[in-house]
């Protein structure tokens, strides 16, 4: 079984249910993250996005610094930060800085994507700064992370010669493309948007140029999953997950909302069929099915390494959700 030898890592978006607090979500992270790391899950990678209702990880260093001090093993990381949000210099002293306080357990993982909507992305890039610069931009950051050079004018401080691991995540065969031209491990959002998943894969993989931060291609595939005591029990809760890809069909975000019994009566077929496209590689179930789920996806992928998003409306059942995931890794398949 591949499952039981594939890595598993865990992507936060720091998220808060209806009449929940942002409060409670930092405390909800902080949680999964002791959890995760107990369970044996790899990395804890927070996202970036900003101006959603639900969602409070607008701050990912911060948040990532939080999680590390509170978290002794398990790598923490950003999944991504959306590099043309920030001045690259800045990003290179902020993770330098975390690096710097806690050596071998710093992930950086950039996106290009603005992590928010179109208006809020103008008042975030006040600066000009745009996605298809995008490659120009990590090049920039990258020279950050080398050794000082004689004469260099601007150095980053806390920053130059860290070796911290640099991931090019993506939802798109642009990012595909990237990655494999540079040599870095790539890391593709297909929790949400799967549909160039296999097409990425193939062109990241044939393209790989080897680097000396990484000789052979490195993938890390983005699922959701749901995981309870029971398949009925699972299936529940995950209509939360569900409501929330409906909110973002219909443009109408909210926190994430109570598990229901009837999803047939909240959206229409339309709806249902759009859902499902972006949460084609959902796996729902108890144990045994959701390592059955797992190994498809690894059978038919053949990624390296799975990141998983999970969510539930309370917040036991989140985290019970993430603990029977790693269970799963030693779950005997049926033949």
């Amino acid at each position: 079984m591949k499952l039981a030898a594939t890595p598993l890592s865990v992507l936060d978006l720091a998220t808060y249910p209806q009449g929940g607090t942002i409060a409670g979500a930092f405390e909800t992270s902080r949680e999964l993250a002791q959890g995760a790391e107990r369970w044996g899950y790899r990395r804890y990678w927070v996202a970036e996005h900003h101006n959603l209702e639900g969602v409070a990880s607008s701050a990912t260093v911060v948040i990532m610094g939080h999680i590390a001090d509170h978290t002794k093993t398990i790598r923490i990381g950003s999944g991504g930060i959306m590099l043309p949000n920030h001045a690259p210099l800045v990003v290179a002293e902020q993770i330098g800085t975390l690096e710097s306080l806690h050596p071998g357990r710093i992930d950086l993982g950039l996106g290009r994507a603005p992590g928010t909507d179109p208006r809020t992305m103008m008042a975030l890039r006040r600066g000009g700064g745009r996605s298809e610069e995008f490659d120009l931009q990590v090049g920039e950051l990258l020279s950050y992370f080398e050794p000082e050079r004689p004469g260099q004018s601007v150095k980053a401080i806390p920053g130059a010669g860290i070796d911290v691991p640099v991931w090019i995540l993506g939802s798109s065969t642009w990012s595909a493309h990237f990655a494999a031209a540079i040599g870095r491990p790539y890391a593709f959002a297909s929790h949400f948007a799967p549909d160039d998943l296999m097409e990425a894969l193939e062109i990241y993989r044939r393209e790989f140029k080897p680097s000396k931060q990484l000789a052979k291609p490195y993938v890390m595939v983005g699922v959701p999953a749901l995981a309870a005591e029971t398949d009925e029990r699972a299936e529940f809760l995950a209509t939360s997950m569900y409501q929330r890809f409906l909110g973002i069909v219909r443009n109408d975000r909210t926190p994430l909302l109570p598990p229901v019994a009837d999803m047939d009566a909240i959206w229409t077929p339309g709806e249902r069929y759009a859902v499902a496209g972006r949460m084609a590689l959902m796996v729902v179930g108890g144990a045994q099915r959701v390592a059955e789920g797992l190994e498809e996806i690894l059978r038919v992928t053949e990624a390296d390494e799975l990141i998983i998003v999970s969510d539930a409306y309370e917040r036991a059942d989140r985290l019970r959700s993430y603990e029977i995931i790693a269970q799963a890794k030693s779950v005997e398949l049926r033949s």
